[in-house]
């Protein structure tokens, strides 16, 4: 009885071409590192407007919610925003602060209130 052998089939590897090793020199480039100053974003403060019909109690509960703000901090900025007009919430950048808009709008609007909040620059 005669048997056959048949070797596996065995992929070709391709080959890299051999890159050749140089000593060093010690001649090796040397690029100067140049600092570049990032200037911070914009910020913008949230800023809630007075009006005669949105609950003072209301008011209080979006600032706690939305801006976290304390029960305490929260009732002296609604107070502001009732005696002055409006009122500071937070400052933020531009994105989190039309955010944050939205968000008090929405909630304002589901609640059937008339509540206003804008964004404003901060300078």
């Amino acid at each position: 009885m005669i048997s056959m052998a048949t070797k596996p089939v065995v992929p070709p590897t391709p080959s890299l071409p051999a890159t050749p090793k140089t000593p060093d020199d010690g001649g090796a480039l040397v690029v100067e590192r140049t600092t570049q100053r990032v200037e911070p974003p914009k910020m913008y403060q949230v800023v809630m407007l007075n009006d005669d019909f949105t609950p003072m109690e209301f008011v209080i509960e979006v600032l706690q919610h939305f801006f976290g703000k304390s029960r305490e901090a929260a009732t002296q900025i609604m107070l502001k925003i009732h005696l002055d007009g409006k009122g500071v919430c937070g400052v933020y950048s531009h994105e989190i602060a039309e955010t944050k808009v939205a968000l008090v709008m929405d909630a304002a609007h589901g609640a059937g209130h008339p509540l206003q909040a804008v964004t404003e620059p901060v300078e």
